[in-house]
């Protein structure tokens, strides 16, 4: 039976069939604005321009330009045009652009005229393009301008015939835990999440949404919300201006709002502090990282009483997994956390299915059930569904160890997470799988042990590295505190110190921990500001250990 066409550029033409004179997309940066029917038809200029220059259905296009209109609209003629664009985190890193870039082999570029003159000078990355297009002219080359596809396009033009396997677009992952990895997402995955997300939260057409992630732009844009662009640098959201938000959320009275927990914790000790309220928004979403406890409180007086605050959990291969509201985890799940069972990121989404299986590092070729664990033993997070995607791009070795095919032909991805289920269905996150540490009496999980240190008032947040061999390495716990200022002697860094070993000793997982190091602040990845990178604590913390003795306070 012929599979129906589909393309996630649909959800756009049928937004300007439904609506076309509602405001799409807002940047408060410019103060520019375009409605449903004007973004379509330029999309659709573009993409029968692309068409005509000789790019064809599957071709790959690198997208390299600051969030904008101009972005989205690119993003959605590409889909239209049947090309596959390639979306490279400009936070991730020359070093790391580079590989990807060279990995992924792209047959055209859109970028703007900086990129152009960077590629000169990196010839061999960029030497499978074959179409080169900028975003404006520039007197230092004469290379196709943007102005001139949208003049020699058509509105009138229809979709490439785009099949729900085709692929859609190359997305990467942020390199937290490694080098970034190349997602291959295909139109149905895209229109899966569409629909999951509208059914999930509620979200409505007309609604006006805050978006500090390109991504989920897409998603407000494909679901027929109004999609508000922040004036904000993108690849900071922890740096944000919490002011410049605030006044946008009021100006456009913001209804619906995503973002990572860093840019929320700004805004929200922003409001505490001035005695601001949000009292707009009817939603939040938080995702990036796991949800502190104290981040979530930090609204209670914040929101009108029915707003809701949910914190979906997935990755870059799978999202959304599982979902929380704020409700459960301050009436049920965070006193829980807070002596070390690990962070409740709720139940399982409608047609996502979620397993625990005994954790390896090991491939597993073919799904065995003797692999599945019991509810309430703590193993690997492994997840089936429409949307979670099949493979990474040109990346065999990296897609062996993190899918496992199953007997029904689909496939398990693992999402390197470790976690257990409880008596409610719902999943706990325990921490990265390749952060656990291994000593002599067990291993040990991050977020179970850092909830426990984290309780503690002059904490800001804490993490748990190991140093020395897997198998018998030193558990180290490092704090980062609220107010280093406060620590301003070796006394006081001592009874910290004290207070936290004291603290340890209390829980069973903890007790073993005898090392403590305090550091001003953590690194964090670059796409959400929030995961902690535990590979460069964990040498930062075995060089100290190494370097210095135990009795002295260890401070950075």
């Amino acid at each position: 039976m012929a599979q129906a066409l589909h393309n996630i550029a649909f959800s756009l033409e049928h937004g300007a069939h439904n609506h076309p004179n509602q405001t799409a997309i807002i940047e408060s940066r410019s103060s520019t604005y375009v409605s449903f029917r004007e973004l379509n038809d330029e999309s659709s200029r573009i993409a029968s321009g692309l068409n005509k220059y000789g790019l064809k259905k599957g071709d790959r296009v690198l997208l390299f330009l600051p969030f904008s209109i101009r972005f989205i609209s690119l993003a959605f003629s590409l889909f239209k045009a049947g090309l596959v664009p390639i979306l490279i985190d400009p936070g991730l890193g020359k070093k790391n652009i580079l590989n990807c870039i060279s990995e992924t082999e792209p047959h055209g570029i859109i970028a703007t005229p900086i990129v152009h003159l960077i590629s000169k000078f990196f010839p061999k990355h960029f030497r499978s393009l074959k179409y080169k297009i900028c975003t404006s002219s520039s007197w230092l080359w004469g290379k196709r301008t943007l102005k001139e596809f949208s003049s020699i396009g058509k509105t009138s033009f229809v979709q490439n015939s785009t099949l729900p396997n085709n692929p859609a677009a190359i997305l990467f992952t942020s390199g937290s835990t490694g080098p970034p990895k190349g997602v291959v997402y295909t139109h149905a995955m895209f229109g899966h999440q569409l629909d999951v997300l509208r059914s999930c939260y509620n979200i409505q057409p007309g609604e006006v949404d805050l978006s500090t992630f390109p991504l989920f732009s897409l998603f407000a844009v494909g679901i027929g919300m109004t999609s508000i662009l922040p004036e904000m640098d993108f690849t900071r959201p922890a740096k944000v201006d919490p002011k410049k938000i605030l006044n946008t959320i009021t100006k456009h009275n913001i209804t619906s709002a995503f973002g990572s927990p860093a840019l929320w914790n700004t805004i929200s000790s922003y409001c505490i502090s001035n005695n601001r309220q949000l009292t707009s928004l009817n939603r939040i979403l938080m995702a990036g990282a796991p949800i502190p406890g104290s981040l979530i409180q930090n609204f209670n007086h914040l929101l009108k009483p029915k707003a809701t605050i949910h914190t979906p959990y997935g990755a870059t291969e799978a999202l959304p997994v599982t979902t929380i509201e704020r409700k459960e985890i301050l009436e049920e799940t965070l006193k829980k956390s807070q002596q070390g069972y690990g962070t409740c990121v709720g139940q399982t989404v409608p047609g996502i299915e979620l397993k625990i299986i005994k954790i390896t590092d090991d491939t597993i070729l073919e799904w065995n059930d003797s692999i599945n664990l019991m509810h309430g033993e703590i193993g690997e997070v492994v997840v089936k569904g429409p949307w979670v995607t099949r493979n990474y791009f040109k990346r065999d070795n990296e897609t062996r160890l993190a899918k496992i095919k199953d007997c029904d032909g689909a496939f398990w991805h693992r999402m390197g997470d470790v976690g257990y289920i409880d008596d409610n269905n719902r999943l706990w996150f325990c921490g990265r799988k390749s952060q656990r540490v291994r000593t002599t009496s067990g291993t040990l999980f991050t977020i179970q042990c850092e909830g426990v240190f984290n309780t503690h008032s002059k904490v800001n947040r804490s993490a748990l590295v190991g140093i020395g061999k897997i198998g018998s390495q030193k558990p180290v716990i490092i704090v980062e505190p609220k107010n280093l200022k406060e620590l301003k002697n070796n006394s006081l860094c001592d009874s910290l110190i004290k207070e936290l070993l004291a603290l340890a000793e209390k829980h069973n997982h903890t007790h073993q921990i005898k090392d403590i190091l305090i550091r001003k602040n953590f690194p964090v990845d670059i796409r959400h500001n929030a995961k902690i990178s535990r590979e460069q604590l964990t040498q930062w913390a075995t060089h100290k250990i190494l370097s210095k003795s135990k009795k002295q306070p260890l401070k950075e």
